[in-house]
């Protein structure tokens, strides 16, 4: 499919279309998609042909090292205009986001309209459904306001989306919470102003002390205090180097759910489940009880506090530094055993060089390590489906000339910007 996108990328006329890749219609979605595929269809045919051997000059071909540099430089180059295709998709895809979650949050506010309208079938209307109707009238109306101010960054969506351009477990749970307990007393505001009685009012007024929305208010306390606490921690641990974030191209529903890296992660999987549960139950109470914030019992309250302190220990528990193992003189087969030299290759073992989320090329080709003082970047070396050069555990470089010999220190530096550990090497004549 890459191969045939990339020949009919090639082949296509100017002009074919108004949206073919090169659309100049500002922040046009479609040719943004259609750019963004197509440089990515033609960096891997690029990739798999180079796997293949195909495409190398007569120049370089007659040596491993300059051929290797060369497939290197081209793909890095092209990797860089995926990347650039790629912001400007996820720029417009952000852009035109905002209509959609203002009007999947109006869809909610007709559906609650319908909900309301069959329940009252042989019940009759009361002013229970009026409250809430208007109550989710004046939420939508404030989240679709700030989805306006907040078009260019995702609309509702901008204030859970972290500053790696992902959606944040800990504050999407958080603004669930918000959201909800701000609709219960927002309930609770239009049967006061619509009561006409001081016992009536007197119990709408009861239905907001301590003792009956406890548990509610104290989950509620929890998860906010987890959002900022998680956002703190995630920071200095970045500071630290001790954890590594790349940004990523546009948020993805995905991210409520997995790491950096798109694997699934059990803590932010059990904060958001037994935290939907919970968002669940308190607003089936609040629909049976709209004279009260929701009685969340304090056994679900428990278990929900355990849920957000397993996700906030697991923030602390994840990443780590980059760390230099060893580095051997790389060795091809029917080589004779010998000491490391300059123009030889070393391989660097170790953990964490590949921070998560940055396995693209573009991220790849940003790899750079240091043997003294020299910077070498280090080489994207293809085959077919992906590179072997460099991984998250062995990384492999040439020593240059300009090195000189005798006992200097091998460090690397991560896409992220994290670096290892210092290690010293031998470097012969």
């Amino acid at each position: 499919m890459a191969v045939q996108e990339a020949r009919q990328g090639t082949e296509a006329p100017r002009g074919a279309g108004a949206h073919d890749g090169g659309c100049t219609c500002g922040d046009c979605p479609h040719g943004a998609r259609a750019g963004h595929r197509r440089a990515q269809a033609a960096f891997l045919l690029q990739r798999d042909g180079f796997a293949a051997g195909h495409g190398l000059p007569a120049a370089v071909a007659h040596s491993v090292s300059a051929s290797r540099q060369w497939v290197s430089e081209e793909l890095t180059q092209s990797a860089e205009l995926v990347a650039e295709r790629g912001r400007a998709e996820g720029e417009a895809w952000l852009t035109r986001l905002w209509l959609r979650t203002a009007a999947t949050v109006w869809a909610a506010v007709v559906t609650l309209l319908l909900v309301q309208s069959l329940t009252a079938v042989g019940a009759g209307w009361s002013d229970a459904r009026t409250a809430g109707l208007l109550a989710a009238l004046v939420v939508a109306g404030a989240l679709t306001t700030a989805s306006w101010f907040h078009r260019a960054r995702g609309g509702a969506l901008a204030p859970v989306m972290g500053e790696d351009n992902r959606l944040s477990t800990s504050r999407a749970v958080a603004a669930a919470w918000v959201l909800l307990v701000a609709y219960a007393v927002l309930v609770l505001v239009g049967r006061l102003a619509a009561a006409s009685g001081h016992a009536e009012r007197d119990a709408l007024l009861s239905g907001l002390d301590l003792s009956r929305g406890a548990g509610v208010v104290t989950v509620l306390a929890v998860v906010c205090g987890i959002a900022v606490l998680v956002r703190r921690v995630v920071g200095v641990r970045v500071l630290a180097q001790r954890l590594q974030k790349v940004r990523a191209s546009r948020p993805r529903a995905a991210d409520l759910l997995t790491d950096d890296a798109g694997r699934g992660t059990f803590a932010d999987i059990q904060y958001v489940v037994i935290s939907a549960v919970a968002l669940v139950f308190a607003a089936v109470r609040l629909a049976r009880r709209p004279d009260q914030l929701p009685d969340l019992p304090w056994g679900l309250a428990v278990v929900v506090l355990v849920s957000a302190a397993t996700y906030l220990a697991g923030k602390y528990a994840e990443g780590g530094r980059p760390v230099i193992l060893s580095v051997v003189r790389a060795r091809e087969a029917g080589d004779l055993d010998a000491p490391i030299r300059t123009g030889d290759d070393i391989e660097i073992r170790g953990a964490g060089f590949v921070p998560p989320g940055a396995q693209t090329a573009d991220r790849l080709s940003r790899m750079v390590v240091r043997i003294g003082p020299v910077h070498v970047h280090v080489p994207l070396v293809p085959v077919t489906g992906g590179f072997s050069n460099p991984t998250d555990a062995v990384l492999t470089v040439p020593v240059p000339a300009d090195v000189e010999p005798g006992r200097v220190d091998v460090q690397v530096v991560t896409a992220a910007g994290a670096e290892t550990n210092r290690y010293a090497i031998d470097v012969t004549d």
